[in-house]
């Protein structure tokens, strides 16, 4: 086998083993989410930050760059912010989310 053909199949087998894991960590913050109040506060923050790292992980592999990515959200929360969605109007999420963005830059 070449070298090329076994580097993609072992990307496709990266891609399979994060959509996997990703599927595993969001079934995981739903279970924690119908526990209610008595949720560790640290296992549903586990959950959310490890998603967010394997969304990364699966656009860099997919051939995104982590700025690419970055700057797709700050464009669609932009829009979100003019076009005054829900979680906009409730509590300026999206503004400080948008804010955030622009710091960590």
């Amino acid at each position: 086998m070449k070298k090329d053909n076994f580097n993609i199949m072992s990307d496709i087998k990266i891609i399979e083993d994060l959509k996997a894991q990703l599927l595993c960590i969001i079934a995981e913050f739903f279970r924690l989410l119908t526990k209610g109040s008595n949720v560790a506060h640290d296992a549903v923050l586990e959950c959310i930050s490890g998603a967010i790292i394997i969304l990364y992980l699966l656009a860099d592999k997919l051939g995104y760059s982590f700025i690419e990515v970055d700057e797709d959200m700050k464009k669609k929360i932009k829009v979100g912010i003019v076009e005054g969605d829900n979680i906009e109007k409730d509590g300026k999420n999206l503004s400080r989310l948008h804010s955030h963005l622009k710091e960590r830059n």
